[in-house]
């Protein structure tokens, strides 16, 4: 019996000793390995948050990588002055001797307001004024006035703004959005975001950043502030991160170039202006304009229309001009005639008594339908075609660049469209489609982009160029990570000859002097281009899409500029041939 008591003992010794040996696995496990493990759905290990549990904060920098334009000026991430509000006593805020209203003056709110929202804080705030939304910018007078009351738990401090609260056209930046699933900074109401569109989408990999910059006090158990910690900053201070994104932005350009459009009274379109030299992007306007502060998916005001393909109308005569001497369907000394009316088709020119006879650069200086449908149909649908891809239509050709910096594919333009010219091998062999083919209506569809990217090319005697939209990378630091070098984006099928690229140029020159484009003869420079007009329909209502193509100055060409103004009333004159005429002076004023 004593035996078996003692065996009963041993064996009761054994699984007490077992567990205790679990237990201290276990907590060594803990301790030594999944205390620096990242926890599911966060970015902190098991240690970083038991401090986090600890302090109450507010961020004020989220460590995300910036973009610059190509002066150095920021894009996102603009420091400016903030106020901070620190939970305190109730009893401090209470205003019988007046003690609280130079503090809600200065924030801008009524004292009985400020007091109950911030006797209800249970962790620090930033000021975000009466409407909401975010944080608050001071003025530098503010700050000042702020900071010289010396008010108990109210701070100025430098907060990072992501973007600007107002509405713009600059669609290519896009915008951020909550990362799903991913679990909040504790006790900050900070939540990780991540890129959605334009830049912020396809650079992503480069703009993350390596952690936030707060500002925090430490509680104790009963989230009480533990008194002589103060307030105290905590940020990832890497010199390396994160990285400086600059781009070929003008933001100057950027911003007079959206009043334009403004005073011009375009509701939907586009602008790209790009660097005759290069095809470099130098401001590139979508309307109507977005808040990326405050971004609905279901509108669409966050599209880029720079690079959405729509129907180009008569700048797509431009392509069946060279298509058709390059294939050799036409000479310079042919002479047409336009009578108002094409034979076939039901096709007419927009000017109903017709132009009566042309040359081939009359009729592409008088925007002629009835000769440009005959040239399409005189072409094979793969004389057409190819023609357009030679030249930069009908395909992306946005600077990209395969492994790069840990990228697969970098790609800066977000959902750049391809375009096209027929809709399938059956359509380019029908006589009637490349006939309306031939005056950029059917199925041809070109974006802004590309349309001014066109122009470029023609300058270079036919080379087509990738327009680029962003210069470097560079550390956090200032030094350089990686220059994005411009280059060439060739078609398989080659390239038109020089001759009929530089005869094209020169046709844009006539198109001004003795064409649809004779308003801009008085512009501050001298310009050439080409104007168009596109049939469109909206929810089954006619509409146009008015475009103008063309560089300046003539004598040494700077700048290739792409205008469209979109689902316009019929009739009336070419709004953008004028607003191209206002941006050209305004360049042409900025160079003087």
């Amino acid at each position: 019996m004593l035996l078996k008591q003692k065996q009963r003992i041993f064996y009761g010794l054994v699984i007490l000793t077992g567990i205790l040996v679990v237990l201290i696995l276990r907590l060594a496990y803990v301790q030594l390995v999944f205390r620096a493990s990242s926890l599911p759905d966060s970015k902190y290990t098991l240690q970083e948050m038991s401090v986090l549990q600890r302090e109450r904060g507010v961020v004020l920098d989220s460590g995300r990588g910036n973009v610059y334009d190509r002066n150095g000026k920021p894009l996102t991430g603009k420091t400016v002055s903030a106020a901070v509000l620190f939970p305190v006593d109730r009893k401090s805020l209470e205003n019988k001797d007046g003690r609280l209203n130079p503090v809600a003056r200065a924030l801008g709110v009524d004292s009985e307001r400020l007091a109950a929202l911030w006797g209800r804080l249970s962790v620090p705030m930033l000021w975000k004024g009466e409407s909401g939304g975010a944080p608050l910018a001071l003025t530098e007078q503010q700050a000042k006035r702020i900071s010289a009351l010396e008010f108990s738990g109210l701070e100025v401090l430098p907060y990072t703004e992501r973007y600007e609260n107002r509405p713009n056209g600059m669609q290519w930046l896009g915008y951020l959005t909550d990362v799903p699933g991913q679990m909040q900074m504790p006790h900050t109401g900070y939540a990780f975001r991540e890129g959605a569109a334009g830049l912020e989408k396809t650079m992503e990999p480069m703009l993350r950043g390596v952690g936030p910059t707060t500002v925090y006090y430490t509680v104790d158990g009963l989230n009480r502030a533990i008194p002589g910690t103060g307030i105290q900053l905590k940020s990832p201070n890497n010199p390396y991160y994160p990285l400086r994104l600059t781009s070929t932005i003008d933001l100057e350009l950027q911003r007079d170039i959206e009043k334009l459009t403004e005073k011009a009274g375009m509701k939907e379109g586009a602008v790209v202006l790009l660097d005759a030299s290069n095809a470099d992007v130098i401001a590139m306007v979508s309307r109507p304009f977005y808040n990326p502060l405050n971004v609905d998916p279901k509108q669409g005001a966050w599209n880029n229309r720079a690079v959405q393909a729509t129907a180009p109308g008569s700048i797509f005569k431009t392509v069946t001009a060279a298509a058709a001497l390059e294939a050799g369907v036409t000479s310079l000394d042919e002479s047409f005639y336009c009578s108002g009316k094409y034979a076939r088709y039901g096709l007419s020119c927009w000017k109903a008594t017709g132009h009566g006879a042309l040359t081939l650069e009359q009729a592409f200086a008088q925007s002629s339908n009835v000769v440009f449908a005959e040239l399409g149909e005189r072409m094979a649908g793969e004389e057409l075609e190819s023609t357009a891809r030679k030249l930069g239509l009908g395909r992306t050709v946005g600077w990209e660049a395969k492994d790069m910096l840990g990228m697969p594919v970098m790609r800066p333009f977000d959902h750049e469209e391809k375009g096209m010219i027929f809709s399938s091998e059956q359509a380019a062999s029908d006589g009637g489609v490349r006939a309306q083919s031939g005056i950029g209506q059917r199925d041809v569809r070109v974006t802004p982009l590309q349309a001014a990217n066109l122009v470029v090319t023609l300058l270079h005697d036919g080379q087509v160029r990738a327009p680029r939209l962003l210069h470097h990378v560079s550390y956090a630091n200032g030094q350089l990570l990686k220059e994005f070098k411009p280059h060439f984006a060739p078609s398989n099928a080659g390239s038109i000859r020089p001759e009929t690229a530089r005869l094209l140029t020169a046709w844009m020159r006539t198109v001004v002097t003795n064409g649809t484009g004779k308003s801009l003869m008085h512009a501050k420079w001298k310009l050439a281009g080409k104007s168009g007009t596109a049939q469109v329909k909206v929810q089954g209502q006619p509409r146009n899409n008015q475009w103008f193509i063309g560089y300046g100055p003539v004598e040494h060409p700077r700048y290739a500029l792409a205008v469209l103004f979109q689902n316009m009333k019929e009739g009336g004159s070419n709004q953008a041939t004028s607003l191209f005429g206002d941006i050209m002076n305004l360049l042409a004023s900025r160079s003087a």
